[in-house]
């Protein structure tokens, strides 16, 4: 895979099955090259495979998230069409197709919708704007004023003066009932109780949620009145979802003790709040796969999820009573994303090292789409092979290696390591353009899943805890000990590695990682630190969410500055003798470039070697879902470093 395949990358998603389980909308998503963007149309397929699948929208712009009407007459969508950057409105449209009707004129973006029991109405989220966003010209616009921390968030931007709220549209037109307001943030889809009088929904809404950022669900009226809170202070709560009944509620649950990590776990409770029971603690796994997951799927008595593990993702099945442990439903080395259930039909999306995320059916497997096959047959993509590195206290890390194409045995290759972001989550086993790219490229690409990452257990997420108090040694430990014993194993067992042309590269925490790495160890000839966190103390303020990591850190900072200066990979900027290229998004609300900007100042000044790439108009997400040219434009300098100072 060459920088400029970015364009020709494509993927199926959201999968739901109709009513009568004869149908399955889903999307597909790609690049438009000339308009340097994404889109995404939704197709219907049928589920017994009797024929083609149809382009049901035309996918102009981004047409998303299909949901069905329970008595199956319409199909519900989010789209962007119509005027350029226009917000995502709701449209419904005849299940057997047709023109397609718009039912919401909001000024920002749906982002989630659940049809009512009677087909009759939609709940929806959406942000409200404050009244000073009339005024176009950011000269003569009013000041915005905060009065909570919370008041902005990567890749969304400022709001604390334009909270998401809960709205009820009906399909017949006419304005739509906004049934949350005030100074607070709403999370996932809202759920419908089964006689369609109530909605739950989870948010923030203490009188100190923004520093405490505890999640509980809200029942309210649909036709409007005062939520009630369902949950209480143990835990944040998330993606309710009613039982077919309407008896019991189904969510996901954090455990809110003052500490992180932890696994979020699956539960069920009575519909007022009792009687709550955790279904998922003997799995000790992860229940909420970043990036990817949807509420609780009931099926009659069990209900259906997903589980990170070992960097796969894997579907589960758990009895909603409690009376039997969570068994495994659809495993396999694969990462599974979203999914959908009616009557016992299940399908799925899911993706593998070289193979684009496809649609598949049942517990076996069946393909129902190849949206990837013009990409994947096409070019050769590497299967990276799996090997366990030992650390240095003994403990066993996942690790991968992918070899370059055409690998001639005798020959010795540079070789790049990867540090993934978090750090509680993984490096899984779908397909990553990262892995692909630098391999292409001609080197040997090291990856792995060092702890305090997610897919294992909750204490390999939590051993790098602290390292104030009792929690633990901190970050730049254990975790460091893990990715060079990566790099020391890999060596050993495969000699076609050049132990001279080292390079390392991490996004995130892993820039983090990869800025701590070369403060402690000059065996790499290159390095590339990625939005990374490198200064603790000004990270502390500037970054949407940084100051709730006292719960993994174990304090504050003003009572442990010197811990925080001491941990702070910029502290050692005059040990540095690695080349680094430092890249930062210039709209980075979650690693500010300030922390790009810093490191950058530090080392030039030392007289060190270092170069700084801005990418203007960019979040945290460049690398995920910037804009496809920024990506390629990326790669190639990802690409042109490595081999400046690697070949």
């Amino acid at each position: 895979m060459r920088p400029d395949d970015v364009y020709e990358l494509v993927n199926a998603g959201d999968p739901r099955i109709s009513p009568d389980g004869s149908r399955v909308a889903y999307t597909v998503t790609a690049v438009d090259r000339e308009a340097n963007d994404y889109t995404s149309a939704i197709w219907v397929a049928p589920l017994d495979g009797s024929g083609e699948a149809i382009r049901f929208t035309a996918g102009e712009k981004r047409d998303s998230t299909p949901r069905w009407s329970p008595d199956g007459t319409w199909l519900a969508f989010t789209s962007t069409r119509g005027e350029d950057k226009a917000p995502a409105a709701l449209y419904v449209l005849p299940a057997e197709g047709g023109e397609a009707r718009k039912l919401t004129d909001q000024k920002e973006s749906i982002d989630s919708l659940e049809w009512s029991p009677d087909s009759t109405r939609i709940a929806f989220t959406a942000r409200v704007r404050d009244a000073a966003y009339e005024e176009e010209d950011d000269r003569r616009r009013e000041p915005r004023r905060f009065t909570r921390i919370f008041h902005k968030l990567d890749s969304v931007g400022w709001t604390g003066d334009r909270r998401k709220h809960v709205f009820v549209v009906g399909i017949d037109g006419g304005e739509e009932t906004q049934l949350t307001s005030g100074d607070f943030e709403h999370g996932s889809p809202p759920a419908w109780s089964a006689d369609g009088r109530q909605i739950v929904f989870d948010g923030l809404r203490d009188e100190r949620w923004d520093t405490e950022l505890i999640n509980r669900l809200y029942v309210v009226d649909a036709a409007g009145g005062e939520p009630k809170a369902l949950t209480g202070d143990g835990g944040s709560y998330e993606s309710p979802s009613y039982s077919p009944d309407g008896s019991r509620l189904a969510f996901r649950m954090y455990a809110e003790d003052g500490t992180y990590p932890h696994h979020t776990q699956l539960g069920v409770m009575n519909a007022d709040g009792s009687d709550e029971k955790l279904l998922t603690t003997s799995l000790d796994r992860q229940c909420a796969p970043h990036p990817e997951y949807r509420e609780p799927l009931w099926d009659g008595d069990r209900l259906i999820f997903t589980v990170e593990d070992g960097g796969n993702v894997h579907l589960y099945t758990v009895a909603a009573d409690g009376s039997a442990a969570p068994e495994l439903l659809v495993g396999g080395e694969q990462a599974i994303a979203m999914y959908d259930m009616v009557d016992g039909a299940l399908v799925y999306t899911a993706s593998t090292h070289t193979t684009m995320r496809e649609l598949y059916k049942g517990s076996e497997g069946a393909q129902l789409t190849n949206v990837g096959k013009a990409f994947t047959e096409g070019r050769e993509l590497l299967e990276p092979e799996r090997f366990t590195a030992v650390s240095k206290d003994g403990y066993e890390v996942d690790a991968w290696l992918v070899r370059p194409p055409g690998f001639a045995p005798g020959t010795r290759y540079p070789a790049i390591l990867t540090i993934h972001g978090g750090p509680f989550t993984q490096y899984g086993t779908g397909f990553f353009d990262e892995f692909q790219v630098m391999a292409a490229g001609g080197y040997v690409v090291l990856f792995s899943n060092p702890r305090g990452g997610s897919g294992h257990s909750e204490e390999h997420g939590r051993a790098i805890r602290g390292p104030l108090g009792d929690a633990g040694p901190g970050w730049g430990t254990r975790d460091y000990e893990d990715v060079m014993a990566v790099v020391d194993t890999a060596l050993e067992q495969f000699d076609f590695i050049d132990p001279d042309r080292l390079g390392v590269i991490g996004g995130s925490y892993g820039g983090y990682m990869t800025s701590w790495i070369i403060g402690h160890t000059n065996r790499f000839k290159a390095a590339i630190s990625e939005r990374a966190v490198n200064n603790l103390l000004s990270m502390f303020g500037s970054s949407d969410l940084f100051w709730v990591f006292e719960r993994q850190f174990g304090g504050t900072f003003w009572d442990n500055v010197e811990t925080f200066i001491e941990k702070s990979p910029s502290t050692y900027a005059k040990a540095i003798e690695t080349p680094v290229l430092v890249l930062h998004s210039e709209q980075d609300l979650r690693c500010n470039i300030e922390q790009g900007e810093h490191l950058f100042t530090l080392l030039r000044l030392l007289g060190k070697d270092v170069e700084m790439l801005r990418f203007p108009a960019e979040s945290h997400e460049l690398t995920r879902s910037g804009s496809p040219q920024h990506r390629v434009t990326r790669f190639d300098a990802v690409l042109e470093w490595f081999d400046r100072y690697l070949k």
